[in-house]
């Protein structure tokens, strides 16, 4: 319901009282603030349960902002910053910042008063008494407006849109942190596989050269057709390995490409390296306390901005209850005619009241849907927070595992090094048939393949970890 003020040249004296007057009425209707609900709350734990064994320290070091050069390959730093300047996801996590900035500049010009510019032209033939008359009539003039924020529902709702433009932000640097991860993830994915394939073409001319010899020995009589046909299968066996890698390292390489931004192409042969996948470092990480956690992870600040806005937008639907003062001004001239005709100033001062007496439940279902949509705000926060903390000790119970796994699985390479090698020596005597020798180096060459997969994992749950905790720090480096 609308009322108007005044429409004078002056304010009525009595305006301010009877505004206070339909406040006081009107503010008994306003409900109570609802609070967060009490199983949305969550006490951070005071340390993390890291196993015995994981080189785990604690600080409060700050974020490096390049945390992916600890692993010591330029070519890496090379992908990672490619990706985060052309990925198509980062791109997109821009545009959807410039919308949260557009948004918070039309919340705050809200506030402010309007000022707009008039012009009226008519002209008019009628018939009188006298004959004919025609008229014609300009007013230029000002139209001036503004919503004094009396109950702060403007500011409110600038307050939730600026928490929006920083959730917006903490987005963005959500998404640079996973796609940095990611690219280094598929990089080191890339190099493993081109290390399994060197592993795979030593293995293959390995059992060329037991072929040869198995059919030489076959050939002259001294072993059955059965020992060369089985190291003919096993050589087949090994090529078909370094078809099926071959293939992986292509999509690998391309799946690489398309996080850096670039269409997909042949993996050039110089660039396929695979002593660099063993000269990749193995950073020390500090690991901060849980408390410092929530103030590094973007998605946790994201999540805790949206919880803040939606409980400001909460107040702004509160506030909505209350009576809405508008006031309105214009200044402008008449002339009737002939523009050299003395002009007639014309203006007008207003206000009007917005008191909501009978809408049908609508600003309390409003108010009802913000509510709902903080606590669901509150809810999403907690679970980002549990999810964080589980993220975290995953990766440092599984850095102390795959240690304990690298250890034994080194030393098995190690055991069965030699057992191939008494295998071929009993072979080469005559005291054992060839298929003892063919399974030491299935073994081996399991293991060997192995070894490479467990320093991968370790690699990807360094970058896991550094994800975990929002980025990396200045730290030194131990070869892993």
């Amino acid at each position: 319901m609308s009322t108007p003020l005044a429409t004078v040249a002056a304010p009525q004296c009595h305006t301010p009282m009877a505004l206070l007057l339909a406040a006081t009425l009107l503010a008994g209707c306003m409900p109570a603030h609802r609070q967060a609900p009490a199983l949305a709350a969550i006490d951070a734990p005071s340390g993390w349960s890291v196993p015995a064994g994981a080189h785990a320290a604690v600080s409060d070091a700050p974020i490096a902002q390049q945390w992916w050069r600890a692993f010591g390959d330029p070519a890496l730093d090379g992908h990672v910053q490619a990706a985060l300047t052309y990925n198509a996801d980062l791109l997109s996590a821009g545009s959807r910042l410039d919308t949260a900035r557009a948004q918070l500049d039309l919340a705050r010009a809200a506030i402010g008063p309007t000022l707009a510019g008039t012009l009226g032209l008519q002209a008019q033939r009628t018939l009188g008494a006298t004959g004919e008359a025609t008229s014609r009539v300009a007013q230029p003039g000002l139209q001036a407006s503004w919503e004094p924020d009396l109950w702060g529902r403007l500011h409110s709702q600038a307050g939730a849109a600026e928490l929006r433009l920083s959730a917006s932000e903490a987005d963005q640097a959500g998404v640079a942190l996973a796609i940095a991860s990611t690219t280094a993830q598929t990089y080191i994915g890339l190099l493993a596989l081109e290390a399994q394939l060197q592993v795979t073409r030593d293995t293959a001319a390995s059992r060329a050269e037991a072929l040869r010899i198995a059919r030489d020995k076959a050939s002259a009589g001294y072993t059955s057709q059965l020992q060369s046909t089985q190291a003919e299968s096993e050589y087949e066996a090994v090529l078909q390995s370094l078809a099926q890698l071959q293939q992986a390292i292509a999509r690998q390489y391309n799946a690489l490409r398309l996080l850096t931004g670039q269409p997909p192409a042949q993996r050039d042969g110089a660039q396929a390296q695979a002593a660099r996948f063993a000269r990749l470092q193995l950073p020390t990480v500090p690991v901060a306390l849980p408390s410092e956690l929530l103030r590094r992870r973007p998605d946790l600040a994201q999540a805790e901005a949206l919880l803040a806005a939606s409980d400001a937008s909460l107040q702004a639907s509160r506030a909505a209850f209350l009576p809405q003062v508008a006031l309105s001004a214009s200044l402008g001239a008449l002339y009737t005619n002939a523009l050299h005709y003395n002009p007639v100033a014309v203006w007008s001062l207003g206000g009007s009241v917005l008191a909501p007496l009978f809408v049908q439940g609508r600003l309390q279902a409003q108010y009802d849907s913000s509510a709902a949509q903080r606590d669901q705000a509150a809810f999403a926060y907690r679970g980002a927070v549990l999810n964080a903390l589980a993220e975290v000790e995953n990766a440092l119970v599984a850095d102390a595992r795959l240690q304990e796994q690298m250890q034994h699985a080194t030393r098995r390479r190690e055991v069965l090094a030699r057992s191939l090698q008494y295998a071929r020596d009993r072979y080469e005597a005559g005291y054992a048939a060839y298929l003892e020798e063919l399974d030491a180096q299935r073994n081996l060459y399991q293991t060997e393949i192995e070894l490479i997969n467990l320093r991968q994992s370790q690699l990807s749950n360094q970058l896991s970890l550094f994800k975990a905790v929002g980025g990396g720090w200045t730290a030194p480096n131990t070869p892993g």
